[in-house]
């Protein structure tokens, strides 16, 4: 076993199973409902917070963990093995100060305990698939140069686009302006969103019905990644049929070596709202 050890934050949405399996460190972001405060992941699981959101008022609000919450984290996963070599992996710096906190946290500890905090540029699953590749390699030994070799070339080949049931959770939490929300609703756009190479969100196409967009995420696909083998992730907020069915279609359409289908969590789904699928594909 190596001494590479693999952090992220609870927005990756990985499945427990594989955060087991792999020894993957999460750090939970918190949602705030009112005067409740949930540890994502945590004390709040995707079924219960899907439920809460129904009969809350308003819609939560999220934070991410503090720069003293990583420095615990570090300094634990060192305590344990003072030969680790930490690679903190984080949702987009352009959507949240997650990855601030963590960069703060490894400054402070300096050379003591060596991290290297990643900008993933990425969010929900999109972070996953690349996290649990690098935990793969962390498991059968890799060092931490060959971890950072196969992360630049993951960041580099990633794609992800998402659909939303509503564009409200986007408009209401900044992510879009209500006059696209609303023009939207209106016309019964089902825009096909992904994250541009800052990690902001933008539409990547705008068209007509579920099935168009299904059909035009399967065409850019295949421009992108043609007969290649490629992981394949879908993180769904509460339309697990629909994610089964879209995980058929790429199966069908893709030499697909690793597939995950999971729960997008209560901070990503607090932006994005009940009925998103989002897509996440890499090359092997």
């Amino acid at each position: 076993m190596g001494n590479v050890r693999i952090v992220t934050d609870s927005t990756a949405d990985i499945p427990k199973s594989l955060q087991e399996e792999l020894n993957i460190t999460v750090v939970p972001l918190k949602v705030h409902f009112g005067e409740e405060t949930f540890e994502d992941g945590v004390d709040l699981l995707p079924d219960a917070f899907y439920e809460k959101l129904q009969s809350a008022n308003q819609i939560p609000t999220t934070s991410q963990p503090t720069p003293y919450q990583f420095e615990t984290v570090y300094r634990s996963i060192f305590d344990e093995n003072s030969d680790s070599d930490i690679i903190s992996m984080h949702l987009s710096s352009k959507l949240s100060g997650t990855f601030q906190s963590a960069y703060i946290a490894s400054q402070t500890l300096g050379t003591d305990v060596p991290v290297s905090v990643v900008d993933t540029k990425r969010a929900s699953y999109a972070i996953g698939i690349i996290v649990v590749e690098l935990a793969r390699m962390a498991k059968t030994g890799a060092t931490k140069e060959e971890c950072m070799k196969r992360l630049d070339s993951l960041l580099e080949d990633t794609s992800v686009f998402f659909m939303v049931d509503t564009l409200e959770f986007l408009e209401k939490n900044g992510r879009i302006g209500k006059a696209s929300a609303v023009l939207g609703s209106l016309l019964k756009i089902k825009p096909i969103l992904s994250l541009n190479n800052d990690g902001e969100v933008f539409p990547f196409e705008k068209v007509r019905g579920q099935k168009k967009a299904v059909s035009r995420i399967i065409q850019e696909l295949e421009t992108r990644y043609g007969k290649e083998d490629v992981n394949i992730g879908i993180s769904h907020a509460q339309c697990l049929l629909e994610a089964e069915e879209m995980m058929s279609k790429l199966t069908d359409n893709f030499h697909v070596k690793d597939q995950v289908i999971t729960d997008i969590g209560p901070v990503i789904g607090t932006h994005v709202g009940p009925g998103t699928i989002a897509i996440s594909v890499t090359k092997v």
